[in-house]
């Protein structure tokens, strides 16, 4: 009896194996990778980052001080116990002061004894989020125009570099995936028609590949920068020539989808498709292109990083966003304008390249786990 309940056991096991699908099986396996759901959550939370960033952040994207300028801002730690006392009360921050050094005549910041307090909820800059949604409320700040809180430091006007990190992420983040989407799409439907119609469609795209492959992509974004005139939006100019890559970029995508879909074409499936009547972009749409869909998955999830870095280099070289607005590559670009200084007098600086090598290292985490659980091979 024990051994005809253990094979029924067994048995039953096997059965409910079998019966899930292919997406269940990759999200219990997926379950099973720590890195990658850390890098999934951090992911997340990153977008939530750059979506209420408005919100988040304690300053406009370019609020500054005329009268008072607060060049390279030092960051100001916050206080949560009062050194007079030694009791918790209201976190707060010291407003700084300017003094200029006898020896070597430049201005240091220096704590003063004012104490700027913290509040949640602070009224400040206006702003929309989305675009769509008007507000003028912060998660945090002093509520005083003359104390202002620098967690990051300043940049070289003396404007938050929080707060302009916070809306930098937007730029840098969402051109990412506007690219991959795009240069999928394409790639994909390519891929799909090249292998299903075959003979001269086969021939025009697989050349149409090799021609864009031997495209150099910096001398293309220098001339297609080139073309724009000068006073046009920025934003603009760099969606434009990010969605001109990916109209270009998508002939890797193509070729693998024509590899993998040249054997899916002799399936039964498809061949009971054609007989039933269905159309061409029936059969390529509703039966060969979703069995890409897990290796989409892992493409694009290892893609989006690589226009996060192309994106930030083109920012950096002054090709990309532009003052008024801001990206992490420009924000890093400025690190970069101080030289030597940006490492030993002022290292806050360089917190915008942290923020790209994280978020590029959580892209890779993501998509190494998803292959991993999407590969039959690795699994355990």
């Amino acid at each position: 009896m024990a051994v005809t309940t253990t094979a029924s056991t067994v048995s039953t096991k096997q059965v409910k194996a079998q019966g899930q699908s292919q997406f269940a099986v990759a999200w219990s396996q997926f379950r099973k990778n720590r890195l990658a759901q850390t890098g999934g959550v951090m992911l997340i939370a990153i977008y939530l980052m750059a979506l209420f960033a408005p919100f988040l952040a304690p300053a406009g994207l370019s609020n500054y001080s005329t009268s008072n300028i607060t060049r390279f801002h030092p960051p100001t730690p916050i206080h949560f116990r009062d050194p007079e006392t030694g009791a918790f009360g209201r976190p707060f921050v010291y407003k700084y002061t300017q003094q200029l050094n006898p020896e070597t005549f430049v201005n240091e910041y220096r704590p003063s004894a004012q104490k700027c307090p913290l509040y949640l909820g602070v009224r400040g800059d206006t702003y929309r989020i989305l675009g769509l949604f008007p507000g003028s409320l912060h998660l945090f700040g002093t509520g005083n125009s003359e104390c202002s809180i620098y967690l990051f430091g300043a940049e070289d006007l003396g404007r938050d570099l929080l707060s302009r990190t916070l809306y930098a992420s937007q730029i840098s983040l969402t051109i990412g995936v506007g690219a991959v989407l795009i240069s999928t799409l394409i790639g994909l439907f390519m891929g799909a028609a090249s292998a299903y119609f075959g003979g001269f469609v086969d021939t025009l795209i697989m050349r149409l590949v090799e021609v864009l492959a031997s495209i150099p992509t910096l001398f293309l974004l220098l001339l297609l920068r080139s073309v724009f005139p000068k006073d046009i939006n920025p934003i603009f100019a760099l969606y434009v020539i990010l969605g001109i890559l990916a109209f270009i970029g998508w002939g890797g995508l193509a070729r693998s989808t024509r590899g993998q879909l040249l054997s899916v074409r002799e399936q039964d499936f498809v061949s009971a498709a054609k007989s039933l009547g269905a159309s061409d972009n029936r059969i390529m749409i509703r039966h060969m292109l979703p069995t890409m869909t897990t290796y989409v998955i892992v493409v694009t999830s290892l893609a989006i990083p690589s226009y996060i870095l192309l994106e930030s280099g083109l920012s950096f070289l002054g090709i990309g966003a532009v003052e008024p607005y801001a990206s992490w590559g420009s924000l890093l670009k400025q690190a970069q304008d101080g030289g030597l200084s940006s490492l030993n007098q002022r290292p806050w600086v360089l917190i915008p390249g942290f923020f790209i090598v994280f978020t590029v290292m959580c892209f890779q985490l993501l998509g190494d786990g998803l292959r991993d659980a999407f590969d039959p091979r690795k699994r355990s």
